[in-house]
């Protein structure tokens, strides 16, 4: 076991849109950077001291070694020629392990400050991760890292244990996707785990496809420069970038509605048609560049996709995800087939205690929303009850906070996966160390 208090444990969760980490026992991550790295590839004509090697290949060659990785928000915030943006995640698995180090890194050595040979490691893994990337994120901790001790824990669980409970229906809706998961003293009810691709980033999307059609561009924060030619009465002069990639430009436009959804939308009462919502007040919105946009109608029905995912259809420019859409459920939906998969005994439980975790279940209304549709379609001798927390930042990082509760618990010290373990059973027994 672990000498108890003196070593705190590090928690991270890596998200499909940020990467949280941070000491067990506070009650807020240290560092929260983009999940998103910035990718240069360098051109062969770096190394002339062996002239063989630049001669017959060409520079679009993507060669592993010749690319360089920015992480953090700083580093993307800054311009660079031929920058892509790229994501390790796809679909809330890890497809490029190589990114996921970079970031990693990023979080010891950058935001911590600590040297990960001396500090337990608690990650969070999405409810659908299969043994394949829990062997290699374990395999990558302890060779890489060194790690003395590694958990892997299920994101459903912690946000369960954030709220302190250990049974309840953990709807979680992030960045990259929805996942509805049942968990049940302490353990995540697999056969029963509902997920759809809807999150923050088609919204967000969305909400960019919208707007263009209306007529708005939105200026990323590099494509001008703000003169003032009278106090307090700004020149907006537009600066040229023939090098920037279309990847990059589309995650500073992302960064700017992401805000402007944040700030304007709600989920309606009811729901959404257009109507019923055509003579709503707008609200205004000040863009980077000085113009002043107002939003109407979109406030509304950008968030009911969540609850009618067909509306997607409705919004041009979005057709490549509309034939998607048209098959996936909406939250509600998710929520009753989740439960009604699950065994009879614990249902009721599960419908009183619902929970919202994640960066898009923090929208305004929803919870009241969802807690209205469900009374709808849900059984009469159920209660619903969905429970959220009232701080924004509590939601926001509700996985994260479950996270550190669980590692600076005195009875969670004798489950870790030991670094001796791992040295005589291998990197597979994470499966029994980690249910």
């Amino acid at each position: 076991m672990y000498g108890g208090d003196e070593v705190s444990a590090i928690v991270i969760d890596l998200g499909s849109h940020t990467c949280k980490a941070g000491y067990a026992g506070e009650d807020a991550p240290k560092a929260v950077f983009p999940s998103v790295v910035g990718s240069v590839y360098q051109m062969e004509v770096d190394n002339p001291d062996n002239p063989e090697d630049n001669s017959g290949s060409a520079p679009d060659s993507k060669s592993k070694g010749k690319r360089k990785l920015y992480v953090g928000s700083q580093a993307l915030g800054y311009r660079r020629d031929l920058m892509e943006v790229i994501s390790p995640i796809k679909d809330g698995m890890v497809v490029d392990w190589d990114i996921v180090e970079n970031i990693w890194d990023h979080a010891f050595r950058e935001c911590l400050l600590i040297d990960p040979k001396e500090h337990p490691m608690l990650l969070a893994e999405p409810c659908s991760n299969t043994q394949q990337q829990r062997e290699k994120g374990a395999e990558i901790m302890f060779e890489k890292y060194q790690v003395p001790a590694l958990f892997l824990a299920k994101n459903a669980v912690l946000t369960s244990f954030a709220s302190g409970r250990a049974t309840s229906l953990v709807v979680d809706s992030g960045g990259g996707m929805t996942t509805v998961a049942p968990v049940h003293d302490g353990y995540v009810l697999q056969k029963a785990v509902a997920t759809s691709p809807i999150g923050g980033g088609i919204l967000t999307d969305c909400l960019i496809k919208s707007l263009e059609q209306k007529g708005i561009t939105i200026k990323p924060r590099y494509s001008f420069k703000r003169k003032e030619i009278r106090p307090g009465e700004f020149q907006t002069v537009d600066l040229d970038f023939p090098d920037t990639t279309e990847s990059y430009k589309l995650y500073c436009q992302r960064a700017i509605a992401s805000d402007i959804k944040e700030c304007v939308s709600r989920a309606p009462d009811t729901p959404y048609d257009d109507s019923s919502y055509s003579n709503i007040p707008t609200t205004s919105y000040e863009l980077p560049d000085g113009q002043t946009i107002e939003v109407g109608a979109d406030r509304f029905k950008i968030p009911d996709i969540i609850f009618n995912p067909s509306l997607v259809q409705t919004i041009p420019g979005m057709e490549s995800f509309a034939e998607t859409a048209a098959s996936l459920r909406g939250l509600p939906q998710m929520v009753i087939e989740s439960i009604n998969k699950c065994d009879v005994d614990i249902r009721r439980e599960l419908f009183s205690s619902i929970l919202l975790a994640g960066g898009t279940a923090s929208m305004q209304q929803l919870k009241e929303r969802l807690e209205k549709d469900l009374l709808e379609e849900s059984p009469q001798a159920a209660r619903v009850k969905v429970l959220a927390s009232g701080n924004a930042t509590e939601r926001r990082f509700s996985v994260w906070i479950g996270g550190s509760i669980l590692a600076s618990l005195g009875s969670f010290q004798q489950m870790w996966f030991s670094k001796s373990e791992y040295e005589e059973h291998g990197a597979s027994y994470v499966q029994r160390k980690c249910p």
